[in-house]
């Protein structure tokens, strides 16, 4: 029976792990070991990263509906519960886009929530 020669699919896998690793500094780009582990931890990186960017859109979309909404004299908090007893069902993306981009629409909701709360 034959030897088997692993060379070519080594030299294939390490390939592929140092063109993952294309653009990193210092030895993190070239030497096998060292780029393994960069490769894994910024796998790692963009998999919790992943999640947290959902957080932070929906942080920034609070902060610009807060904005919007206290130029009206409401806080956030009535705002949403208003909207809530309003029924409204805009999401908080759509809201700030609206705030951003739809003044007079935006107005309008505002409106609709604030007749919606008790006096």
């Amino acid at each position: 029976m034959p030897r088997i020669k692993r060379g070519v699919t080594t030299r294939q896998k390490h390939k592929r792990l140092l063109d993952q690793a294309k653009g990193y500094r210092g030895r993190r780009k070239n030497t096998i070991r060292v780029a393994r582990q960069a490769v894994e931890k910024a796998g790692q990186y963009a998999y919790r990263d992943r999640k947290v960017k959902k957080r932070n859109f929906r942080a920034l979309w609070i902060q610009r509906i807060n904005a919007a909404v206290r130029a009206e004299g409401l806080t956030y908090s009535q705002f949403m519960h208003g909207a809530k007893l309003a029924g409204i069902e805009l999401d908080r993306k759509v809201m700030a886009d609206l705030a951003m981009n739809e003044g007079a629409a935006f107005k309008a909701v505002i409106e609709q929530a604030k007749k919606a709360l008790p006096a």
